[in-house]
């Protein structure tokens, strides 16, 4: 090794191991500081029509080593409220439906008048084998509509509570936030 790092020959080749090693070390430290802002809870798919009916679901990665994911808590909207809510059921998993009535009533997809919306849902794990483990997801379908036409886009700030009572409160309806809110991206309808 000696010979090789003293060579005026070889001195290309010490440059080119330690940019080797540089260039090594700098695409872990990418990968690494990339990984954890992949992983939080969304909405699936991102994106739907304003005016429409969409089914979604809400994805919940597990992000710790040793814990399980045993709720969710999914948040609406309460400026713009969504006249129609429900879930299908998850294996495994009890869901709960927070209700608020409104302050207005607001019309429905079909005239109907509707005084009362979902405020949250709630799945809590019924037992260990159906929690979310370590280097797993969980998907929480949910159908909704009609979606609003004035805005372009719907926050669902959500909580995920780990078996061993840590609470993680996605909740940040910021660009580039650590703890980012799921959002549902709301497109105009083709003509």
């Amino acid at each position: 090794w000696r010979q090789l790092f003293q060579s005026d020959r070889r001195g290309s080749v010490r440059q080119g191991l330690w940019r080797t090693g540089l260039g090594l070390l700098v695409v872990t430290g990418m990968l690494a500081g990339a990984a954890p802002a992949a992983a939080h809870v969304t909405v699936n798919p991102r994106e739907a029509t304003a005016g429409s009916y969409a089914r979604v679901d809400f994805r919940v990665p597990n992000e710790r080593d040793s814990t399980a994911t045993t709720e969710v808590e999914v948040r609406f909207p309460t400026d713009t409220p969504i006249p129609s809510v429900s879930v299908k059921p998850v294996p495994g998993w009890d869901v709960e439906i927070t209700r608020r009535t409104l302050d207005e009533p607001i019309e429905g997809g079909h005239g109907e008048v509707i005084e009362e919306v979902v405020e949250a849902i709630t799945w809590t794990a019924q037992d260990d084998a159906s929690a979310i483990q370590p280097g797993q997801f969980g998907e929480f379908p949910v159908s909704m509509g009609p979606l609003p036409e004035d805005v372009e886009a719907l926050y669902f700030p959500s909580l995920q509570t780990y078996e061993d009572g840590e609470v993680v409160r996605w909740i940040d309806l910021s660009e580039g936030a650590d703890l980012p809110s799921p959002v549902l991206r709301l497109t105009l309808a083709a003509a």
